[in-house]
C-alpha cells in the first residue's frame, strides 16, 4: 500500500531512533551513531566479567570479524565496490535497524562490527554483526515477528524481512527495510533504502557461517 509522508526527502545520514511497530517511518538526524572513517570499522570487545557465565558460552563460538571485507564474498564485496560505494562512508549515521530490541543488544556492549554502503544520500544501506548469546537470540526471534516481520528458515538460523514503500511531498517513489538473520551465536541486521542488493544477506550468511 502506497503512503505519503510528511518528510520531503528521505536522507540516508539522518534516521529516527523509534519504536518499529510494523514498518519504518521516519528520518532525523542520529547523534549516537559514529560510524568509522576507514574502509574496515573496529570491533568494540565487551569487558569481560571476572566469572564467566553460562549464558556467554554461546557467544563464544561466533567471533565478530575484524573487518567489513571480510562478512562478504570476494563477488559480492566486488559487486557492492561497483553498484553503490563507498564502504564507511564517515557521514552515512543510518542505523541498522530501528526496532528497540534490537537497538539495545547492539549498543549494549556485545561484540558489533558495523558497516555501510553509499554516500549520505536517498540510496544505501548500513549493517551491524553483532555476537549475541541464546537468551538474546530468543528474545529477537519473538520481537521480531510482533513487530510485523515476517520470518523463514536460512541456513542454521532465521531470517526476518519488512518493506515499506512510500511518496514524499516531491512525488518520488521510495522503497524501504530491514533484513535480519538470527543464528549461530550471531545476529546480522541490515536497514536499507532504495538499496537492496539480491541476496546480500545470504551472502553474510553464507561467508560467515558457510
Amino acid at each position: 500500500m502506497v503512503v505519503r509522508t510528511r518528510l520531503t526527502r528521505i536522507v540516508i545520514g539522518c534516521v529516527a531512533l523509534t519504536a518499529l511497530a510494523a514498518v519504518v517511518t521516519g528520518c532525523r538526524p542520529e547523534s549516537e551513531a559514529t560510524p568509522s572513517s576507514s574502509p574496515s570499522s573496529t570491533v568494540t570487545e565487551q569487558t569481560p566479567s571476572a566469572t564467566p557465565v553460562e549464558t556467554e558460552e554461546p557467544r563464544a563460538g561466533f567471533e565478530v570479524p575484524g573487518a567489513c571485507e571480510e562478512i562478504y564474498s570476494a563477488a559480492m564485496l566486488a559487486q557492492l565496490n561497483s553498484a553503490n560505494p563507498p564502504l564507511n562512508d564517515p557521514g552515512v549515521t543510518m542505523l541498522s535497524t530501528e526496532n528497540a530490541d534490537l537497538l539495545e543488544i547492539i549498543h549494549g556492549g556485545a561484540p558489533t562490527l558495523r558497516c555501510s554502503w553509499g554516500q549520505p544520500s536517498e540510496y544505501g544501506l548500513a549493517t551491524n554483526v553483532t555476537a549475541i548469546d541464546a537468551d538474546q537470540e530468543d528474545a529477537v526471534l519473538a520481537a521480531l515477528p510482533q513487530a510485523g516481520f515476517g520470518c523463514e528458515a536460512l541456513g542454521d538460523g532465521t531470517v526476518c524481512r519488512i518493506e515499506q514503500k512510500g511518496i514524499t511531498l516531491d512525488d518520488e517513489e521510495y522503497t524501504r527495510g530491514e533484513t535480519h538473520y538470527i543464528g549461530g551465536g550471531g545476529l546480522v541486521t541490515t536497514a536499507w533504502i532504495n538499496f537492496a542488493p539480491e541476496g546480500y544477506t545470504e551472502d553474510i550468511v553464507a561467508t560467515l557461517w558457510g
